[in-house]
């Protein structure tokens, strides 16, 4: 080789650490032409901090580290398991670029055709959200020097809105089972279905985040020391969220999430009511009953998981055959109720807990029919009445026809007196003043004025 210097290629050795297997483990990468350019890919996947990892050994330790709320942690978890860690674990950390994040992705969407199931824009673009976070997380660690999930194009998703269930579409949904991704109840639907449900023990529930827009993790979370019946509020300042199968006890969602939250005459009632249910059932219990002190329970006391709470919400739903929701619907039918009311904007934001304004407008401004119609029919008659036409009708505007009336010796009817003419007006006042010359008036020292 070293009379024929363009013969061959230059390889390169990376010895990583031992495997879970007590096996060592070398990555070997070759097709470099000079040496130069094979110690420059060897520095490159060595990394910035000089200890290479691989995408699988990353994202595990990134997993263990995060401090996240336990339900972002959990759907991180379920995508670097069925997606990332197959399609990317075997990479070096650092050699992961551009087209390999584009590649599993192309992978994915094939692998969904041929098994006939639905992935949406959105699936794909959370799942690139969390190589983005664990790229970026390495980032900052200086293990990589560019994240590669930030440069990848994916189709745009576009976020469902709020509609309403009008009779068109429920009627529509009874025929061909076709539903909203995201579905309100008018205020009658919203009230015919917590009238069905008054028997229910957990209908305070239902009752108070249909009225008030809390998550169901907050209402899960909710204990009677946060609740004051007599001042008619409850404070929202923590949530449970399902954590390796026991519920755990996280703050709100967001620092605007801890709020205070004014609770009506009607939800103070099914509280009450739900308690002295509540001490009955523990009384029936007996002594294994575990006094939690919250307030929606099991029947033996503990805390009722979120996931429950969805779970009987649609068994309610079918059994009273009523247009279908999702537990989170019940908030953006309060927000939308609230705002079909009257209340205000800032009002609204602050019941939901929202962090900006814009959030609280962009989201829940979908508002019911009749609160529709009238907005529509105001715009309507506004421009009509610029035009000069009446409206509802076809007749336009127009000044009537003045009345004569008979002269009664130089008065009229209504004994006014019958106004000149501009000929036969006297000439003002002020015009005379300023046509007058002007008077000089002496004064003489010895006498008084002249």
């Amino acid at each position: 080789m070293a009379a024929e210097r363009s013969h061959g290629s230059w390889y390169l050795r990376l010895e990583l650490g031992t495997g879970t297997d007590g096996r060592r483990r070398r990555v070997r990468r070759g097709g470099f032409q000079t040496r130069k350019s094979a110690l420059e890919a060897l520095v490159r996947l060595r990394g910035p901090a000089g200890s290479p990892l691989t995408v699988a050994e990353w994202l595990q330790r990134w997993l263990e580290n995060h401090r996240g709320a336990p339900s972002t942690v959990t759907g991180y978890a379920d995508h670097v398991r069925r997606y990332l860690t197959p399609l990317l674990g075997h990479l070096l950390l650092a050699e992961v670029a551009v087209a390999h994040v584009e590649e599993i992705f192309q992978v994915i969407t094939r692998e969904h055709q041929a098994a006939g199931r639905r992935l949406s824009a959105a699936t794909l673009d959370r799942i690139r959200a969390t190589l983005r976070a664990a790229m970026n997380a390495a980032l900052r660690a200086g293990l990589v020097e560019e994240n590669p999930a930030s440069l990848v194009a994916l189709p745009p998703t576009r976020r469902p809105r709020a509609v309403v269930w009008t009779a068109a579409r429920v009627q529509h949904w009874r025929e061909t089972g076709e539903r909203p991704a995201v579905a309100v109840w008018t205020a009658a639907q919203t009230a015919q279905f917590l009238d069905a449900i008054a028997g229910h023990r957990l209908y305070a529930a239902y009752h108070l985040i249909a009225l008030r827009g809390l998550r169901r993790g907050e209402a899960a979370g909710l204990r009677w020391c946060d609740v004051d019946l007599d001042e008619g509020t409850a404070v929202i300042c923590r949530q449970l969220q399902p954590r390796d199968g026991r519920l755990t006890v996280c703050p709100p969602k967001t620092a605007h999430s801890t709020r205070v939250i004014a609770l009506d005459r009607t939800t103070i009632a099914a509280l009450c009511v739900h308690r002295s249910r509540q001490q009955a059932e523990a009384d029936a219990y007996g002594e294994g009953y575990r006094d939690s002190g919250y307030v929606f329970t099991n029947l033996n006391g503990d805390p009722v998981a979120p996931g429950r709470l969805t779970h009987v919400l649609q068994k309610l739903i079918a059994e009273h055959d009523v247009p279908p929701i999702r537990l989170h619907d019940l908030r953006h039918g309060a927000a939308t109720l609230a705002l079909a009311a009257g209340v205000e904007l800032k009002v609204v934001q602050e019941m939901l807990g929202h962090s900006s304004i814009v959030l609280t407008a962009d989201t829940y401004t979908s508002v019911l029919p009749e609160v529709a119609h009238t907005a529509a029919e105001k715009t309507a008659a506004y421009l009509l009445r610029a035009a000069g036409v009446v409206p509802g009708t076809t007749q336009r505007r127009g000044r009537a026809p003045a009345r004569r009336r008979r002269r009664v010796a130089g008065h009229t009817r209504a004994g006014l007196v019958r106004r000149r003419s501009s000929a036969q007006r006297p000439e003002p006042v002020w015009h005379r003043i300023r046509a007058r010359p002007a008077v000089r008036v002496r004064v003489d020292n010895t006498a008084s004025a002249v």
